[in-house]
């Protein structure tokens, strides 16, 4: 016996390995860049595409100078039904204008770069974000699934996808609709894959980008586990380090 999930799972991530080394090598790059330069790598995403921006920063294992950018209201959604319920998230998902607001609230350079989460690409915050971002100066690296927003048409009044809009775009190789698996007597096929393999693609970024960075030189600031062997005191003292470094780079001051 195998599980059909499992099995689905693994062929889009080996189908990410062979077909998007050069993308994830393009953005890791210009990351490297960014967080060498002391600037930000920014991160948006919305519903379960904010899930790899968590995933990406703060945790155990990952890189000071990923900014996660997570609008609580444009993720906490699980109530379902009443208050923060999924037809107010759906509004939202879709209100042009929510992403520009969001930016406001934000420090951007233009060394800085924004990489973006979405499954189908066409949410007018997504747009409006990418787009926002390039008006600043920043490149825009999208992970997506490109099979799906080729065959939808834009939401955004500026006629866009996102992958007509970022600078990078990393194929998460998920199928239409996000779903991997067929079972005989089941109406609907089931078993979304987009959020598993965002994660691991953004976990591969990290690593590499830690990789260039050493490779400039540049010793990446890593928050560390307070759970390994070695003494919780000084994993806290470097988790201490990590967090001043991180307070450091958010807390800038905007341009007059």
């Amino acid at each position: 016996m195998h599980f059909e999930y499992l099995a689905a799972a693994s062929r889009i991530i080996e189908e990410v390995d062979s077909s998007q080394k050069d993308n994830i090598s393009q953005a890791a790059q210009i990351m490297a860049d960014a967080i060498a330069a002391d600037g930000l790598v920014h991160m948006f995403g919305a519903g379960h595409s904010a899930l790899p921006v968590a995933e990406a920063y703060p945790k155990c294992g990952n890189i000071v100078g990923f900014h996660p950018l997570v609008e609580t209201a444009l993720m906490n959604f699980t109530s379902v039904i009443g208050s923060n319920g999924l037809a107010q998230f759906t509004f939202l998902e879709r209100a042009e204008g929510y992403g520009h607001a969001i930016l406001q609230s934000h420090v951007l350079e233009p060394e800085d770069v924004m990489l973006i989460f979405s499954q189908s690409g066409i949410n007018a915050p997504v747009i409006d974000i990418a787009l926002g971002s390039q008006e600043r100066g920043l490149k825009v690296v999208a992970i997506t699934s490109v099979a799906q927003c080729q065959r939808l048409p834009a939401r955004h009044s500026s006629g866009k996808r996102l992958i007509e809009v970022a600078d990078i775009v990393i194929d998460n190789c998920v199928p239409f609709g996000d779903v991997t698996v067929q079972l005989e007597g089941v109406d609907e096929p089931l078993g979304p894959a987009s959020t598993l393999v965002a994660i691991a693609i953004v976990n591969t970024l990290i690593v590499e980008v830690a990789r260039a960075l050493v490779l400039r030189g540049k010793q990446p600031i890593i928050n560390p586990t307070l759970n390994a062997p070695g003494g919780v005191a000084a994993a806290e003292q470097r988790m201490q380090y990590a967090l001043s470094e991180y307070r450091r780079r958010v807390q800038r001051t905007p341009h007059s």
